[in-house]
């Protein structure tokens, strides 16, 4: 594994007693903002004030990470996606990354995070949310907003077909997290696959649900 994927090794960071910004070593409470470091892919834990100067792209190396939820619970371009792709597990996550200057998909596996080469036209047939890659789609507008590097298309296999979320990128470093820590054996095990739903379970809830008669 190359060293930059180590960095989906460990979930994403959540306040301890005590945890400060790593930028100016200000306090942080149980819940805090965070930032992410461009060269290295890191998550930093961050103080609203070092959050803000972060916010706009070209402020340095680090860019503030946004607290933004979208959901389509119907996204048939996921189909054709994970044919085209390969992907052999049931979830996957794909951003910009604007150092590499290309789109970037990974899946979670028991040693990290797992790279998937991208079918040529797949990230414009996410971002409109149907297999024909139409703008029309009613997912688009939404998903079509992703900010490079900060954000992600999170796509879930379940069990009536595919779902597509937009979150923030530490979120899929949670999950990555997640998967490692609890997988057993071959198929994950009861307890690796309960943490798995219930993770999902917890994105639709917190999630603005976008698509068809939601507008």
């Amino acid at each position: 594994m190359t060293a930059p994927l180590q960095r989906f090794l460990r979930p994403a960071p959540q306040a301890a007693p005590g945890e400060r910004c790593e930028l100016c070593a200000e306090p942080l409470g149980e819940r805090h903002s965070h930032l992410i470091d461009l060269d290295s892919r890191a998550i930093r834990c961050a103080c609203r004030g070092c959050y803000l100067l972060f916010t706009r792209p070209g402020a340095g190396r680090y860019r503030a990470v946004p607290e933004r939820y979208l959901h389509a619970p119907d996204f048939p371009a996921g189909e054709r996606l994970w044919d085209e792709a390969g992907i052999p597990v049931r979830m996957a996550f794909f951003f910009v990354n604007s150092q590499q200057d290309r789109t970037v998909g990974f899946y979670p596996s028991p040693a990290g995070a797992t790279e998937s080469l991208l079918p040529l036209g797949a990230w414009e047939d996410m971002l409109a949310g149907s297999e024909s890659g139409e703008s029309g789609s009613e997912s688009g507008p939404g998903f079509g907003t992703i900010e490079p590097d900060v954000e992600a298309l999170l796509v879930n296999r379940a069990a009536h077909g595919f779902e597509c979320f937009l979150v923030p990128i530490d979120a899929c470093y949670e999950l990555v997290g997640l998967v490692k820590l609890r997988w057993r054996g071959f198929d994950g095990g009861t307890e690796a696959w309960t943490a798995i739903d219930g993770f999902f379970s917890a994105l639709r809830e917190r999630s603005t649900r976008i698509g068809a008669g939601d507008a």
